[in-house]
């Protein structure tokens, strides 16, 4: 069955140069925040699918609500809510209302005011995901509230949100193609991942995907790339003119992608247990975020020049070389009653990707994470090869790093060597360090599904994944995963509270990572 996309026109660009103001301070007009391609285009109706759930209280309702208080959605915005719990409109109020912080509101209106207008916005549908009768009756009351708030010759716009199981994608999305596709304007659909296990499902769920919408319609949402820092790197790399050559084989010793977690898996162990921690957030989050430190400037930040760049660098990573993997699995793991007492999927894995490219030959990128550590945190930590004729004996001190902390207390600091202050010339280790909280003391860091739904509502896909992205990404870590799947790894045993297993800290330094013993990084305060 053939598919039309339809295709956002970008608006004309204006010859006339801006006018400049006087005021030193203020923000030239292209720099202060657009909320006119999200709000023309004509009446919006937002559809969460799996409403009930807890990615929906929590992270999509809470997203939406505020997109809409700061002005980013218009008055002719309606939410939907369906799923399979039978509930009224009230009932799902009252479960959402918990969710729905009064942050960022106009101080001129009142957040309860502001609350009460939002919620009075989503009417709530119960239906089956299999059946055609409850994607009927969704698709009339859209077309009934669409028809109060506009014409017939005027466009509207409806975006799916499938907040479910990938399980369940294909049965949904064969209801929404056949009963609520918008005759008057555009169709967008967000998947959440994970898109498949392995490369086979993942393939066999594209082209069940890809069979009833394009590519253009199609929208995979990873939300590491609608965090701040993330989305920081694009310019920090390329809008700097220090970074340009020094990013490279020749300066940069290893590079490393970390993301912890100081908890267990919290009673989700039996959902957890069919993924483990490799596909759960090595193989997309930071997979992901190493496509930004390594790729090329793109063309331009067209979404697919950037996303041709991500996909070759993918295609330049090397076969993973199992004497370079360490996983494991905390001690207590099997205890929830949900994990099978014969499990052997890992909550800790540290592995080494290599970039077979001119820029990274020979530079190994640590890709590290688990559940139960010692701290929570998630950082890119770049750190550069030893200064040449050490007159200063910096190797006692330690190596420049730069380090991105992508969560919590976001911040990018450079360890530098400096002089100690006093009348000895005595060389020791600090940083320049720009941590957001205090850089950026008046300005609220929005959350990363609320970028991302704005991207999707203005068409903007570049921090989304494509097609081919996600089956370069497989294919680099199915071999692997089929292997642990199979129990042909160790799983080593570790404390919960501890960094892991020691057998992670030994691949670092085999990977040449050196360590700076005693050093510390602590966030500036404000006093």
């Amino acid at each position: 069955m053939g598919v039309t996309a339809e295709k956002d026109v970008p608006p004309a660009v204006e010859d006339a140069a801006p006018a400049v103001s006087d005021d030193p301070c203020e923000k030239p007009e292209s720099d202060q925040p657009t909320k006119d391609k999200s709000i023309a285009g004509g009446c919006l109706s937002l559809i969460v699918l799996g409403a009930s759930g807890d990615l929906a209280k929590k992270k999509t309702f809470p997203a939406i609500f505020n997109l809409y208080k700061q002005g980013f959605l218009p008055d002719e915005m309606h939410v939907f809510g369906y799923a399979r719990s039978n509930m009224t409109n009230e009932e799902l109020h009252e479960k959402l209302l918990r969710y729905l912080k009064a942050e960022r509101t106009d101080p001129t209106t009142n957040p309860e005011d502001v609350r009460k207008q939002f919620l009075n916005k989503i009417t709530y549908i119960h239906g089956a995901y299999d059946a055609d009768e409850g994607f009927i009756k969704l698709n009339e009351e859209i077309l009934r509230l669409e028809r109060e708030e506009s014409d017939d010759n005027s466009p509207t716009r409806r975006l799916f949100y499938l907040a479910l199981p990938p399980s369940v994608y294909p049965l949904v999305s064969k209801q929404i193609r056949k009963h609520c596709m918008n005759q008057r304007g555009w169709t967008r659909v967000i998947v959440e991942k994970p898109f498949g296990k392995d490369l086979e499902s993942s393939e066999v769920l594209s082209s069940e995907l890809g069979s009833l919408f394009t590519e253009d319609q199609l929208y995979r949402i990873d939300h590491y790339l609608g965090k701040e820092l993330v989305q920081n790197l694009l310019v920090m790399r390329f809008a700097n003119r220090f970074f340009v050559p020094i990013w490279n084989r020749d300066n940069i010793a290893n590079v490393q992608i970390v993301f912890k977690e100081d908890f267990g898996t919290q009673g989700r162990g039996g959902y957890f247990d069919e993924y483990g921690i490799i596909r759960d957030i090595i193989q997309n989050h930071l997979v992901q975020v190493l496509c930004l430190v390594a790729m090329e400037k793109p063309v331009s930040l067209s979404p697919e020049h950037v996303r041709d760049e991500k996909v070759k660098v993918l295609q330049c990573i090397e076969p993973i070389n199992e004497e370079e993997v360490v996983i494991g699995q905390y001690e207590g793991y099997k205890d929830d009653p949900t994990v099978p007492n014969d499990s052997v999927t890992p909550t800790f894995a540290s592995l080494v990707l290599r970039i077979n490219n001119e820029r990274w030959d020979g530079v190994p990128f640590i890709m590290k994470a688990g559940k139960s550590l010692d701290t929570r945190k998630a950082e890119i930590r770049v750190q550069f090869k030893d200064v040449p004729g050490d007159i200063f004996k910096c190797k006692k001190q330690g190596r420049n790093e730069f380090v991105m902390r992508l969560q919590p207390k976001e911040a990018m600091y450079m360890k530098l060597t400096v002089k100690e202050p006093g009348l000895d010339m005595r060389a020791t280790q600090s940083e320049l360090d720009m941590s957001y909280h205090q850089r950026y003391q008046d300005i609220v860091i929005p959350e990363a599904y609320e970028r991302l739904l704005l991207d999707t509502i203005r068409g903007d896909q570049q921090h989304f994944v494509r097609r081919d992205e996600l089956r370069v990404a497989w294919e680099i870590f199915t071999p692997l995963l089929h292997r642990i799947d199979a129990g042909k790894l160790k799983v080593i045993p570790y404390k919960e509270g501890s960094r892991g297993p020691a057998e992670a800290d030994e691949l670092n330094a085999r990977m040449g990572y050196q360590r700076t013993e005693g050093y510390c990084w602590k966030p500036p305060t404000l006093q």
